[in-house]
């Protein structure tokens, strides 16, 4: 008998996969803070015998060479993929037994598209397919980017992601599980998938790669793809490589001339309280990312690479989950840090700054001249529509384009709030008169104000 764990990491909109018997299993495309593997290996009772990527990821940093490294486990990648570290290289139609008492055995598929050198691993049971390990290739109602590696490569990708839904869904089972590594809230994603499980067999009806013809699903597919995070660019090479191990022991603790002195010095200084808790009071100069939004995406997208960066949190559990988050994208050890609250991380005789906060509603009711800045991403806004008049500009550009903000106070919205929290602390860093709008966008008819498409 088998087991499929899965290792959820929603922040990223990932998940890796523990599967094996009764004795042993295979690690499928692991996130760098590999105790969480460790632990669910520990829960069954097993021992991780082998580890296994799709690919080489171009949206975190794996933990696959450090885990192969702390269990002895066999550490299989794409032959075709080119690395700088001991694995074995696997190919199409290779079979790797994972339990031999289970009877368990990974059959790796050759399934280019999301990189050029792909696999997906089908799970064996007495021969019999049970699962898919899918990893960018066919997901859930639709499949990975094919644009992540090299633009003159895309539309050749994008035709051997189809190629490789087909294969799958031709070789396979219908009732075989298909469970991805991307998906589920990643920009790896061609479109956003939907549902939490699936099988070959809905995929079939359901997803365009298996129910359109080539022409027509390459062309819709890479219409519909928008910006991807900046980040990316050093994820690949960073996992070619082989990534260090994480240490996420607690970082130096700094106090209010700390601070201050970091922010002078022209370092990121980010809050991680929720956004009302930051519009009503934060140390001035700091930005606001939520720990409980996407953070390392976003944070990951904005900042300078390679910049320090300070973290201020409400509690040491916070301050622990996001450094957590943040090295599974690379930023590996907060300059400083700081618990508590705004008004123990200002100096003596300073004052936490705040801004105000708004719905649709009173935005409809401001006065005459306001600004509204949307910041969602250009399908959002096509797809959605947008507030007659607003201007756009997508958070992940906003940083460097902080002057093209006409003068006059400004309204920042997103689609739910926030994204408009981290807008608005970018503003308010640079002196803006700014109220965020925390509020969901379908509100915004209702309110009274003219959404336009198109």
């Amino acid at each position: 008998m088998f087991f499929v764990d899965t290792i959820e990491v929603p922040g990223l909109g990932n998940r890796g996969y523990l599967a094996g018997g009764g004795h042993t299993a295979v690690a499928v495309d692991p996130p760098r803070d590999v105790d969480r593997v460790l632990a669910a290996a520990a829960r069954r009772g097993v021992r991780i015998s082998h580890v296994a990527e799709t690919h080489v990821h171009n949206d975190y940093v794996t933990g696959g060479p450090e885990l192969a490294r702390l269990t002895g486990a066999a550490y299989l990648v794409p032959a075709g993929a080119r690395v700088s570290f001991a694995r074995l290289p696997v190919h199409d139609g290779d079979r790797t037994e994972i339990d031999p008492a289970a009877r368990l055995v990974l059959r790796a598929l050759a399934t280019p598209g999301h990189t050029p050198h792909h696999l997906s691993y089908v799970l064996e049971e007495d021969g019999a397919a049970q699962a898919v390990f899918s990893g960018g290739s066919l997901l859930i109602g639709t499949v990975g980017r094919p644009d992540l590696v090299e633009p003159r490569l895309t539309e050749s990708l994008a035709r051997a992601q189809h190629a490789s839904a087909r294969r799958l869904a031709a070789e396979l089972p219908e009732e075989t599980a298909v469970l991805p590594t991307h998906g589920f809230g990643s920009f790896c994603s061609s479109a956003q998938a939907t549902g939490d499980d699936t099988t070959i067999g809905r995929e079939k009806a359901v997803n365009d790669a298996l129910t359109r013809d080539v022409d027509s699903f390459v062309a819709d597919l890479l219409a519909g793809l928008d910006d991807t995070p900046a980040y990316y660019v050093h994820m690949s090479p960073a996992n070619a490589a082989g990534p260090a191990p994480v240490d996420l022991t607690p970082p130096a603790l700094a106090g209010a001339d700390e601070i201050a002195d970091r922010l002078a010095a022209g370092e990121w200084v980010v809050d991680l309280r929720n956004r009302v808790a930051f519009a009503d009071g934060h140390v001035p100069g700091s930005f606001n990312f939520e720990a409980d939004g996407q953070l390392a995406t976003y944070l990951a997208w904005l900042i300078p690479w390679g910049r320090p960066v300070t973290l201020l949190a409400e509690s040491a559990g916070q301050l622990a989950d996001a450094q957590r988050e943040l090295v599974r994208v690379g930023i590996d050890r907060p300059a400083a840090a700081a618990t508590g609250a705004p008004a123990g991380w200002v100096r003596d005789g300073e004052v936490p700054a705040s801004f105000p906060r708004g719905t649709f509603a009173q935005l409809a009711g401001r006065s005459a001249g306001a600004v509204v800045l949307d910041v969602r991403r250009e399908a959002e806004r096509r797809t959605a529509g947008y507030v007659g008049g607003s201007v756009h500009l997508p958070v992940h550009t906003l940083y460097h384009r902080l002057a093209e903000v006409p003068e006059g106070q400004v309204w920042v919205h997103c689609a739910s709030g926030m994204r408009a929290a981290i807008a608005a602390s970018l503003l308010a860093a640079a002196g803006r008169d700014v109220v965020a709008v925390d509020d969901a966008f379908d509100s915004a008819a209702d309110a009274g104000l003219t959404v336009r498409t198109g």
